[in-house]
């Protein structure tokens, strides 16, 4: 089988990692890809966002089945222009991709499918955003309605921040701060079969010890040996499934990926949000722990046969990744840098240790150099037989990387390992 990845992030990097491996997969394409991304894949220029270019681009290389990486594209309707050609396609449509791309669709289909998550309010005046803030108190939870790249999103003791950025989006959700840790937990589903993968957990602040600025994530493990051992069967009775069927209900089928951002509160499981496609970085830990063949397995969700497929078998190794960023991430970050070391990770005496590219490309001479492009630039990953082992490889690979000005946290996993 022939497979097309759209997109250029560390996401498609690892489904691309997995799908090398596949013995099914005949021949791998990415559109754009990445400087990483090149080495497993061939790569191919395409407007991502233009769905007639991306279904173009598969029919010309006889692709049989296209993963859509990103959410702009998905929200752009790319998914449904490649199913209109012809061509099998895991991602959900335009109109079920809403999950994702406004937080008040998520919520109205959260109320219809009576999946539990916070009370909000939605806000389009200033006198709304005030009442909101004003109901909830601190800590306030803003969150752009749209798509906002994982910065979309503002926790604050300070209601005048709080107020700065609900105006300064437009359309926001305002909602009560939910309690306890977070847990991201995705689900591979055809529209009626729901599949859950195995949860992880992400850190979303640019600092150590959880401070700074909101990101994209800055690194994330699994498994959770916190976490209940019936979590994964309680999300899929009472939130996944339920969601599922609410979009089918509505005449909008949501075949894909569903990510659900959780958060075991003192009152149960609450849903923090949707989104309709493999999360960035969680994605690295989950497939570095998969053993069934990828391919298969979205395929299956692509044509409607997930029912058929015997249950997934996973690795008990446990598994971490740790983002490299670049300088001043996630304000304006600077780009350009050469990077030094992969090749040494890459040759390390651990070989469960390796690197994952997002924001990188080559410099444009012969030298074969890769240079930052991007605020998140590698996510190093590793595998170990326990959360302490999988630290240790991670960050002995992270050492050996060299890139100016760069940061990373140092205490991803930490804390569960240490409880472990």
């Amino acid at each position: 089988m022939k497979v097309l990845v759209i997109g250029g992030g560390a996401r498609e990097h690892a489904l691309c990692r997995s799908l090398s491996l596949d013995p099914a997969v005949t021949a791998l394409h990415c559109a754009p890809g990445n400087a990483g991304i090149a080495d497993v894949a061939e790569l191919h220029q395409v407007d991502a966002l233009d769905g007639k270019a991306v279904a173009a681009l598969a029919a010309e290389l006889g692709a049989g089945l296209v993963i859509v990486g990103p959410e702009a594209p998905l929200v752009a309707g790319v998914a449904d222009a490649v199913r209109e050609a012809g061509i099998p396609c895991f991602g959900p449509s335009k109109e079920a991709a809403r999950l994702e791309g406004s937080k008040a669709f998520a919520k109205d289909v959260m109320a219809g499918a009576g999946v539990p998550t916070a009370r909000s309010y939605v806000c389009t005046t200033p006198e709304e955003v005030d009442e909101a803030l004003d109901a909830f108190g601190a800590p306030y939870v803003v969150k752009d309605d749209g798509l906002a790249a994982g910065k979309g999103v503002v926790v604050t003791d300070d209601v005048e921040q709080a107020r700065e950025h609900a105006l300064a989006c437009g359309r926001v959700v305002i909602e009560e701060f939910l309690d306890g840790p977070e847990v991201s937990l995705f689900a591979v589903t055809d529209g009626r079969t729901v599949v859950p993968l195995r949860p992880a957990q992400d850190f979303k602040r640019a600092l150590d010890g959880d401070e700074g600025p909101n990101t994209g994530g800055m690194g994330a493990y699994s498994p959770l040996p916190w976490a209940d051992p019936k979590l994964v069967d309680e999300v899929q009775e009472t939130v996944l499934q339920p969601t599922v069927d609410e979009l089918s209900r509505r005449g909008t089928p949501f075949s894909g990926l569903l990510y659900a951002g959780l958060a075991i509160t003192s009152r149960g499981v609450r849903v923090i949000e949707f989104n309709a496609r493999f999360g960035d970085p969680e994605t690295q830990v989950v497939l570095a722990r998969l053993r069934t063949p990828l391919a298969g397995l979205l395929l299956a969700a692509a044509n409607g046969t997930l029912a058929d497929l015997p249950p997934l078998r996973w690795s008990d190794d446990a598994a971490v990744t740790v983002v490299i960023a670049s300088h001043n991430y996630p304000g304006t970050p600077r780009t350009g840098d050469p990077i030094e070391g992969l090749a040494d990770v890459a040759s390390q005496d651990a070989p469960d240790a390796y690197v994952l590219h997002a924001g990188t490309k080559h410099d444009g001479d012969d030298s074969g150099t890769v240079v930052s492009a991007g605020g998140r630039v590698l996510s190093v990953t590793a595998t170990g037989a326990d959360l302490a082992q999988a630290r240790e490889r991670a960050y002995a690979a992270v050492a050996r990387i060299r890139l100016d000005g760069s940061q990373h946290r140092t205490d991803i996993a930490e804390k569960a390992a240490d409880e472990a």
